[in-house]
């Protein structure tokens, strides 16, 4: 009889495993699937800008090779760095994402190199969404664990930068898999000499390394694998020469990189204002812009902050696990603060909190049923939350949506018209106010504003300057300079010639 009751437990057990498995495909599926959504737009949508920026190292490699120590953009105007950059070096990131990008296009074809940049995103997105579910089916339940993969799915501000050509995703996935492998490597039990042991330190270095050299923000989000450390050693952690080890091999490639940059300064943007340079941090408009238009508002949908804070309440008091997950909120607002300039400036910049935003959300939906059905029934507990949770959806979309609109349609019938009346070495002054998506659409090198006056930018190798949804006063410049084309979107002014 006993052997009856073992024998339809551990079917139970199977029937459960093979439904989690199944529910966490399907969410991973259609997370992918609404990704989609309006996937063949131009680069001309919200933070059409920085997409440019990151694909033009991608359309050059394609054009020029696959040169990664020396990464350029269209833009070869002053104002990223305030110096004369007339090669348009842009180092930022290391290009592992732009290299991914082009490589693919140039391997199958098939999409656009944009469309390439997207499903990079796409992938990762996804990738981010697998180690979040392992990693927190680690250290909680079950539940806990595909409800954080479905908040990180279907989150509308996760769609819409789940599918930008932008490395920040991609960095988001590499350091949760970073943890997840680094969480394996210290606290199984393997041997130090096993081959289970090198491979997950083998993995854990590789997508840390990968984070790091993605984006060096990846520095902010280490802390829970200080905590999972100091939960399997306690101080001891410290004198542990394999974690000094793990430190410094994972930092040296970053700092490479950081080093070498310095040789091209005309590339650098200027970044020191992203930390306070409005001094912004801590005011009430920092605590406004961050907590409520962006958590409250933008990504939680009004509604999804209350799972947000039910799951903080919950992480508090988990017994178990309190300082590992709460090693997440703290890296994430330790990154908000220290970044006060950016994340108010730049809301794509949340997009590395969002891990945190799925778990904390996770919990609090587990937090609410089980508070609920305590004193409702459980369906009425289910629907509650329920609807919540898509209350929270719908407002998010309600924000998130304008954000696949092309705000200015004009950039890309100028483009195409630039592609058509000029040789692909001309060179062109595409004044969009210092945004270069105007320039990308152009496909040329060139300035993306007035630097200089018109003269001057002629005398620097400038040949057409090509101005959007033009004015009569734009007409001024025909004094001087052909116009060569003119309609209601764009003016085309032909340098050469007067």
């Amino acid at each position: 009889m006993n052997k009856g009751r073992l024998d339809n437990q551990d079917s139970m057990i199977k029937q459960l495993q093979k439904a989690s498995t199944l529910l966490l495909l399907l969410i991973l599926v259609l997370g992918f699937a609404v990704r989609f959504y309006r996937f063949d737009n131009p680069i001309a949508d919200w933070h059409s800008w920085r997409q440019s920026d990151t694909s033009a190292i991608s359309r050059n490699f394609i054009e020029y090779g696959f040169d990664l120590l020396h990464p350029r953009m269209n833009n070869i105007s002053n104002v990223q760095s305030g110096l004369e950059n007339p090669q348009g070096y842009f180092f930022v990131e290391f290009p592992v994402y732009n290299a991914t990008q082009a490589g693919l296009y140039k391997l199958f074809g098939g999409f656009t190199l944009e469309e390439w940049g997207r499903i990079v995103t796409m992938f990762a997105s996804v990738s981010a969404a697998i180690f979040l579910y392992l990693i927190v089916l680690r250290h909680s339940t079950k539940a806990a664990a595909l409800l954080t993969a479905f908040f990180y799915m279907f989150i509308p501000y996760d769609i819409y930068y789940g599918r930008t050509i932008l490395p920040d995703t991609s960095m988001a996935m590499a350091i949760l898999g970073g943890i997840y492998f680094f969480d394996r490597w210290v606290s199984d039990k393997d041997r130090i000499g096993s081959l289970k042991y090198w491979m997950w330190f083998i993995l854990a270095f590789i997508f840390t390394t990968l984070a790091f050299l993605l984006k060096a923000y990846a520095l902010f989000f280490v802390l829970p694998m200080v905590v999972i450390a100091y939960n399997r050693f306690g101080l001891r952690l410290f004198i542990q020469w394999q974690f000094w080890f793990f430190a410094i091999i994972s930092v040296l490639p970053l700092a490479w990189w950081r080093i070498w940059m310095l040789q091209y300064p005309a590339g650098i943007p200027a970044n020191v204002w992203l930390f306070n340079g409005n001094g912004i941090r801590f005011r009430p408009s920092f605590f406004r812009w961050i907590f409520y238009e962006r958590l409250t508002k933008l990504i939680s949908g009004y509604f999804g902050i209350i799972l947000l804070f039910f799951g903080s309440y919950q992480i508090w008091h988990d017994k178990k696990e309190k300082l590992f997950f709460l090693s997440f909120s703290a890296s994430s607002l330790v990154y908000l603060c220290t970044l006060a300039t950016g994340n108010v400036q730049h809301d794509y910049y949340q997009i590395l909190i969002m891990p945190t935003v799925a778990i904390c959300m996770a919990f609090g939906a587990t937090f609410s049923f089980s508070l609920l059905q305590k004193y409702i029934s459980i369906r009425i507990a289910y629907g509650i939350v329920s609807i919540a949770i898509l209350l929270g959806f719908w407002f998010g979309w309600q924000q998130v949506q304008p954000y696949f609109d092309i705000d200015n349609p004009s950039i890309i019938v100028a483009g195409k018209a630039i592609q058509q009346l000029t040789s692909k070495d001309a060179k062109i002054i595409a004044n969009y106010n210092g945004d270069s998506s105007l320039l990308y659409q152009t496909d040329r090198q060139g300035w993306a504003s007035f630097d200089f006056d018109v003269a001057t930018l002629h005398k620097m190798g400038a040949n057409y300057l090509v101005l959007v949804n033009p004015t009569q006063k734009d007409m001024s410049f025909a004094k001087q300079y052909k116009v060569i084309a003119y309609t209601k979107q764009y003016l085309i002014f032909d340098l050469n010639k007067k």
